[in-house]
């Protein structure tokens, strides 16, 4: 084996990066979250896992709803700006246009290509993070991130995150589809490598 063991951490590459919504005390609130993933397809239930000292915890909890917002690469600095201050300092309500859904208390951001609404329906506390698992109530985008009625990777262009390398990235070139590629694969093909 030519594996070297890089020890038991959380090396799933890459991550998505996103901004968490939550209303804070009347005010829209967005923190950037790369522990964030899909848990069901139907009913479709997400997870965002922030560390308990996040303002924005206190909003997810206090309204029971939270935002699953996904930046384009072209907000990179705005994104990072999220993460790198407080909204118990400072006022993030003002930094993007903020609009409800059906759910009427989870804020979600104009800007950002893709917004998950989503309803608390359970928290996983750990030592330092809780996991806040939400049911996505509904999914907001505009006709200039779709091909026909998908979204589509490309034109939504979404950030990624390299957490053990601190370090943001965009998706690349296209490699295959998925559930396709494979269909006709065999042990020869191994073998030409």
């Amino acid at each position: 084996m030519n594996k070297t063991a890089l020890g038991a951490k959380t090396f799933l590459y890459p991550m998505p990066v996103t901004l968490v919504g939550a209303n804070v005390d009347g005010k829209p609130n967005y923190c950037v979250i790369a522990f964030c993933g899909a848990m069901n397809a139907d009913p479709p239930i997400l997870y965002v896992s922030l560390n308990r000292q996040h303002y924005t915890t206190e909003g997810i909890r206090h309204n029971g709803t939270f935002s699953v917002n996904i930046p384009s690469a072209d907000m990179v600095a705005i994104t990072d700006y999220c993460g790198i201050v407080s909204g118990g300092t400072v006022d993030k309500s003002t930094l993007f246009k903020t609009f409800y859904g059906k759910l009427e208390t989870a804020p979600m951001i104009q800007e950002c290509p893709v917004n998950l609404e989503c309803r608390l329906i359970r928290t996983m506390e750990f030592e330092v993070d809780t996991a806040y698992i939400g049911e996505v109530a509904e999914v907001y985008s505009e006709n200039k991130y779709m091909t026909g009625r998908r979204l589509d990777i490309k034109k939504i262009n979404p950030m990624l995150f390299a957490t053990h390398e601190r370090s943001y990235w965009s998706i690349g070139g296209y490699i295959g589809k998925a559930w396709n590629i494979g269909q006709n694969y065999t042990k020869i093909d191994d073998i030409r490598r």
